[in-house]
Parts: structure tokens; sequence; C-alpha cells
């Protein structure tokens, strides 16, 4: 069984989350879900990034410790990635000792290994809180961090210990170009490539007394720079310095935020060449999600919270709205209109009305229980076809495109019925024509209940369920959707999949 390493960004712990992190959060699960299917051992990491001056001073704001502060945080974000089904394997915290250990010990192995590329020096320079970031000229616009317009940059200048990046920037020109390294999707690619071929600057990796983070090895005046010390939880997470980290490392896959792709796919795949760590085999930066334009952010404030959005239909309806609507790409708008639009045409009268009708007709035709038939018919034809593409799709970790494909079946279905008229054949004593039909319909709920679940798993176990199948659907094997087996099962018709509020 193949392993397949995946994680999300770790979330910042100076606010709430909202929709910009369900995307990541969502579209990673989904990647974990498809992989789980297709038989590979799947290790998903998500976790918090604890550690700051911007957590620091939230934490003051609110009159507590800053212990106090992430751990309420990491309780809150938890809890919204368990209601939103997030399947995840480990769950990490930037404050855990496992985590400190692991940040001394790549500190520790880049000195030893490559002890040129850490030196001290003194670094002066405009500082975004919002980021924990210098910012380089590109990255201001008005005087203002580009991702963080309403927050002030605060000018700094302080001694520092400092990494030797621009040691590396012919030799990630050369590993991202060969695809050894893979920076996903292609725009992404050519904003990092652009990066490095203009040069890169050494940098910054200790604060000077910061009082919340990782004492710097050897100098504890220094603070480990935010940012070093948060890209480490993905080799913390793995055992690392235990020799058997190298169980789970490399990475398959690191999902991430288009903001933060200067630090995933230029500083991180440098640390690690430093330290002789070797490095993740792939990043995938997807984009934001936009209210009327503007990016969802905690400093700028959102028109919709979270809670808000889970609590209008569920965990499912969002999740499938913000990776078929939004996208995994490119920026994507969320608007209620557009919300209420895809839930009423895509999951109200597409998938629910296709799972009602389809069981009722079962049901009223042959006492609940599937027919044995399992001739061919073009319904077949087109749910082997809608398997081939959303595997095509989903293994380019193009999630718009594999949920089009499945709703491409449920359209295909409703059509079908309409089109073969089951009614019809009933009344005209058409026994085996409709138990070919009714067959073909059943089957077609197996595959929409397989090829579903990394969108809707809660509705994908309803439908499941209603089947007559023990277990879920995300524990079938992909290799049951070539001919499902759901001959002679009994079906136990549901409640409404997705009921149709009046709104609507």
């Amino acid at each position: 069984m193949p392993k397949f390493y995946l994680t999300t960004a770790i979330d910042y712990a100076n606010g709430d989350p909202h929709l910009g992190h369900a995307l990541e959060k969502v579209g990673a699960d989904c990647i974990a879900r498809y992989r789980r299917l297709r038989g590979d051992e799947v290790h998903f990491l998500m976790g918090m990034d604890e550690h700051a001056q911007a957590v620091l001073q939230v934490a003051e704001q609110a009159g507590v410790s800053p212990q106090i502060w992430v751990d309420r945080m990491a309780t809150r974000f938890e809890e919204f990635w368990r209601q939103l089904d997030c399947s995840h394997d480990d769950w990490i915290r930037t404050t855990e000792p496992r985590h400190h250990r692991a940040v001394a010990e790549l500190l520790q192995r880049i000195a030893k290994r490559s002890p040129d590329d850490l030196f001290v020096g003194e670094y002066e320079g405009l500082y975004c809180i919002g980021c924990e970031e210098f910012k380089q000229p590109a990255q201001i616009a008005d005087g203002r961090c580009v991702e963080h317009p309403t927050r002030e940059l605060v000018p700094t200048r302080e001694r520092n210990h400092f990494f030797r990046l621009s040691r590396y920037s012919e030799q990630l020109l050369s590993l991202i170009r060969s695809g050894s390294f893979r920076v996903e999707p292609s725009i992404r690619r050519n904003e990092i490539l652009r990066l490095l071929e203009a040069g890169l600057q050494d940098i910054s990796v200790s604060r000077h007394r910061v009082a919340w983070g990782i004492p710097f090895p050897g100098d504890p005046e220094q603070t480990v720079y935010v940012w070093f010390d948060a890209l480490i939880n993905y080799l913390s997470a793995t055992g690392f310095p235990a020799p058997d980290y190298q169980k789970l490392w490399p990475a398959d896959l690191h999902v991430i935020g288009k903001g933060i792709t200067r630090f995933h796919c230029v500083v991180w795949p440098a640390m690690l060449l430093s330290a002789g760590v070797p490095l993740p085999r792939q990043v995938w930066a997807h984009g934001y999600v936009q209210w009327e334009g503007s990016k969802m952010s905690k400093s700028a404030g959102t028109a919709v919270s979270l809670g808000e959005a889970v609590e209008r239909y569920g965990p499912d309806p969002l999740r499938y709205f913000l990776l078929r609507e939004v996208g995994f790409e490119a920026d994507g708008n969320f608007t209620w209109e557009r919300y209420d639009e895809r839930y009423a045409a895509d999951l109200a009268d597409g998938l629910g009305n296709l799972v009602s009708r389809s069981l009722a007709m079962v049901e009223q035709y042959r006492a609940g229980v599937v027919p044995m038939s399992e001739s061919e018919t073009p319904l077949d034809l087109a749910g082997r076809a809608t398997a081939e593409a959303y595997a095509a799709a989903m293994d380019a970790l193009d999630l718009r495109a594999g949920a089009e494909a499945v709703w491409s079946l449920v359209a295909t279905a409703n059509l079908y019925i309409q089109q073969v008229a089951p009614w019809k054949l009933a009344k005209e004593g058409k026994d085996g024509e409709l138990e070919t039909v009714l067959a073909a319909l059943a089957r077609a709920l197996y595959r929409l209940a397989v090829l579903s679940g990394p969108f809707l798993p809660g509705k994908a176990r309803l439908l499941w369920g209603a089947l007559g199948l023990r277990g879920e659907a995300r524990e079938a094997s992909w290799s049951t959707l070539e001919a499902p087996p759901v001959g002679g099962n009994t079906i136990v018709k549901p409640a409404s999949l997705f009921p149709k509020p009046a709104r609507v």
C-alpha cells in the first residue's frame, strides 16, 4: 500500500477561522479521502501556528497568557474542522515539545552540515506583523503590505541570525524546472521561477527578545523566527529526528494558500537542502475566497462568518460549494445568492431528487429490494466513463473538474429516468425491462455514493446506508465501481438528503 503524506498550512492562532481557511482544509480533506479510496495509506496533517508577535499582542488584549490564548484558539479551530468532517490523522501545534525538538535539530543539522549558511548580522526593514515577515519592495503597495493592507508596516532594526538563502537560487531553479520539486498550479510555479531568476536575498531567521517563541539554540536573547519555526511542523509530525521519521517523510503534498508560496517553495526547500533532508514532492497553492472581489481575512474582516456559512445548509453543502464554485486553483467569489443557487440546482434538485425518486421506485415496484439484473445499460457505460474522468481530474488535483464529473453522472441518471419512464414499464407489465432499469439506477447511486464521498462525506454515508450497504462508502474498493454489488439489497429510504428551505 503506497504512503501518501499530506499536509495543510498550519493556522495562525491570532483570530477565528474564516472561509479561506475552510477552502484549504476541505480541499485537502477531499484529496485525502480520494487517495484513501484509491488504496493509499494516507497520513493527513493539520494544526496550529502558535508563536510570534501577533499572538502575543492578541493574548495581551484579551487579558490572558499566550498559552491560554493558543489553547483556546486550537480548540476553536479543531472544532470547526471536525464540524466540516475533516479526516486528519494528526493535529500538530508549534507549542508542543515534539515540535521544539525538531526545530532545534534542524538548526543544528544546518550548522553542522552547512556552517556558512548561518551567520549573525543586522537587519533593517519594514515588518508586517500580519505576515510576520520583513517585506520586500515588491510586496508593498501604497506603503502597506499587499496581503494586509489595513495594517501599518513597522520599521525595525535589530541584530539577528541569518540564513544564507541566496546560495540556493540556482539549485532550486533546477529542481523546479526538472519537476524533481513540483510547484503547482503552473501560474504559481511561474511566479516562483521568476522570483528565483531575479536572485534571492539572505533572510533573518531569528527575532531579538521576542518573548513568545522557541529560543534560538545557543543564543538565549534570540527567538527562532516564526516562519522558520512554523515550516518545520511538517517534519515534527513525522517524529523527526527519530530515525523512523522517513516512514512518512518526504511529504507527498503540501497544500497552502498562494500568499505563502515564497516560504514553502523557496525558503522551506532551501532549509532542507542546507540540512541534508529530502524535499517534499509537491506544493499546491490554491487561490483565495473572495467576497465581492476582496480577499476574506482576519484583519480586514468579512461579510460572512464561517459559522454562518456552515449553519445555512450544513457542512456538506458548504464543502461542495467551496470546491465546485470557488475552486481550488484561482480566486473565487462566495455570495449567498450563488450558494443558494448551487444548493437548489445541484444538491436539492440534482442529487437529492435523483436519490429520492430512484429509491422510491425500488420501494414501490419491488418492495424495496434491488433487482438482481446485471444487464448492461447506457447508464452503466456513463458510470464507468465518469469514474475515469473523475480519477483523471482528482489525480491532477483539479477538484472542480472532479465534482463536475460526479454531477455529470447525476444529470445523466436523471435524464435516463425520463427517457426510460419506469412508471410506464410498470404499467405495461414489462417486468424484465423494469428490473434492468431499477438495477442500473441502484448501481448509479452506488457509484455516486463512492465518488461524491470526498466532497460530501456525511451525505455519502447516508446514501450508502440507504442502499442497504454495510460500513461506509469511503471503505469501498475502487474496483467495485466497475460492477457495483447492490443486487438483492434491501433499501432503506432516508429522509430528504438536501431539504429545500423556503427561501430557495
